[in-house]
């Protein structure tokens, strides 16, 4: 079986994180993939998987299945439905899963999930942190650039106009005793109205912002930075930066409730040199660490044992 001609389904509910994690896998496998988002009818869109059985006609949208895939691999909740359901309806399918499942890993014949997970079994590919479809490129640096990327409010950080105030200070301060660095802001969709008015507000003038409208610079200033400061509230935007080798900052925001996982992610990369928090940081300097790219050396995994499980 010829790696670069097999066909694969990558499946999510059509967030950009999850997609970001299926098509940086599917592209170590595959040049031949067919993008799917899945939506569900109800109950099966509030129930985890499990608790319901699966039929064809709990997708929303309309999907071909004339043809069948060699590899389907999916990512989220709702998109474990359809890789069930395609188990069931195709011989020799290979369905691969992105993140714990929440069911028996016995349904998947590999599941990539991440160390603070704490999520094991025979077929489970543990990853550090988050996979994605970024590649380091060859492109020079802007030694002088700094990339602050801001997520938003989620199930476990509060992020309130006294945390926007505090990051706020924070880059006014590095930009006081660092006067050379140019300061680039990226929001994302999580972003509020409220916390980009108080960035607009105390930044502009320092800046250059994005919030949300025109070409989003995310994926160039990864390539392009030579600093970074993450919030703490995206593992995914954490280690998508990390691809760069380039130092991260994080900034901590206060949790709604401590998490044993999302503080076990930050306690790995940390530990690994990739990491340092930016509270009592004045000074930006430079560091180094193995760049990381998960979805490179998973891939190459599953590639291996496709190969030889097809000689």
């Amino acid at each position: 079986m010829r790696s670069n001609k097999l066909k694969i389904w990558a499946v999510t509910d059509g967030s950009q994180g999850m997609i970001s994690q299926v098509m940086g896998l599917s592209k170590q496998l595959s040049t031949n993939i067919r993008k799917i988002k899945i939506d569900l009818i109800f109950p099966w869109s509030k129930f985890q998987p499990g608790f319901l059985p699966t039929y064809k006609w709990i997708f929303k949208n309309k999907i071909c299945f004339n043809e069948k895939p060699d590899i389907l691999i999916s990512c989220g909740r709702k998109s474990v439905y359809f890789s069930l359901y395609c188990k069931k309806k195709f011989d020799k399918v290979i369905n691969i899963h992105i993140q714990n499942p929440k069911i028996s890993t016995k349904y998947f014949d590999y599941i990539v999930s991440p160390n603070h997970d704490n999520f094991f079994g025979n077929n489970v590919l543990n990853s550090v942190g988050a996979l994605h479809h970024f590649n380091k490129s060859n492109k020079i640096t802007n030694p002088k650039l700094l990339t602050c990327i801001v997520g938003g409010d989620n199930q476990h950080y509060h992020f309130d106009n006294k945390a926007a105030d505090k990051l706020c200070d924070k880059l006014l301060e590095l930009k006081k005793n660092n006067p050379s660095i140019e300061l680039k802001i990226i929001t994302s969709r999580r972003t509020s109205e409220q916390v980009k008015k108080i960035i607009n507000k105390k930044l502009k003038n320092f800046s250059s912002i994005w919030y949300g409208e025109g070409k989003n610079p995310y994926d160039e200033s990864i390539q392009n930075s030579s600093f970074f400061i993450v919030t703490s509230d995206s593992t995914s935007m954490i280690s998508e930066t990390a691809i760069s080798g380039k130092p991260i900052y994080i900034f901590h925001l206060p949790f709604k409730r401590k998490s044993i996982r999302i503080s076990s992610f930050h306690d790995e990369f940390k530990k690994l040199g990739i990491t340092r928090d930016i509270d009592d940081v004045n000074h930006l300097v430079n560091w180094e660490y193995n760049l990381l790219n998960e979805s490179e050396r998973i891939g190459s995994i599953i590639k291996k044992r496709i190969i030889e499980d097809n000689l």
